[in-house]
């Protein structure tokens, strides 16, 4: 757009159509470079904005520079204050209060710890003792078990005798019964 400097003439010879004179006056080498000139500067004009960047910027930081230096100049003066009363007055308290506060709260620590301990130290010896009891108890019903059973067959052979019996005497009682009733039919 900005360059080819034989290229713009051409378009406005070919753009006019003809006129006689005017086209003798434009033709020329130097109204080409009137032309070329005069485009140029409607291109920086409409198009390249670099020197209005270029002004905005030298005021911004002219503005910065000015009216913030001193401004940023005393809350870095005040920072620098604070940063140093904070080293020399509160820091040197904070230790101290934290020294004494974390030995006791170590102390508290290592108690809540301690008991702890015990409490779980009773708890394994609680368990203990009633697994013992357990195992001792299912040992004890084991041989109860082995006893009860190996006492079956004799217990079981005597129920069958004392049933046998009853039933003899069952059997001797309903045939005295039945003698009896057989006399009293006879009647």
């Amino acid at each position: 757009m900005s360059g080819g400097g034989t290229e713009t003439p051409v378009a406005c010879d070919a753009a006019q159509g003809g006129g006689g004179k005017k086209r003798d006056s434009l033709g020329t080498p130097g109204a080409a470079h009137l032309i070329i000139k005069d485009l140029g500067e409607i291109h920086s004009r409409l198009l390249d904005h670099r020197p209005v960047t270029q002004g905005e910027i030298r005021y911004f930081v002219k503005e910065f520079e000015e009216k913030r230096g001193l401004r940023e100049l005393r809350v870095l003066k005040n920072l620098e204050n604070t940063i140093q009363e904070t080293n020399e007055c509160l820091l040197p308290k904070c230790r101290e209060t934290m020294e004494g506060s974390l030995g006791e709260t170590l102390q508290k620590l290592q108690a809540a710890n301690d008991s702890i301990c015990r409490l779980q130290q009773r708890e394994q010896e609680r368990k203990k003792v009633i697994n013992d009891y357990l195992t001792a108890s299912e040992k004890r019903r084991l041989v109860q078990w082995e006893e009860f059973l190996s006492g079956q067959p004799q217990r079981r052979a005597e129920v069958d005798e004392e049933h046998r019996r009853a039933m003899e005497r069952l059997r001797e009682q309903y045939a005295a019964m039945e003698k009896d009733l057989a006399k009293f039919s006879t009647f």
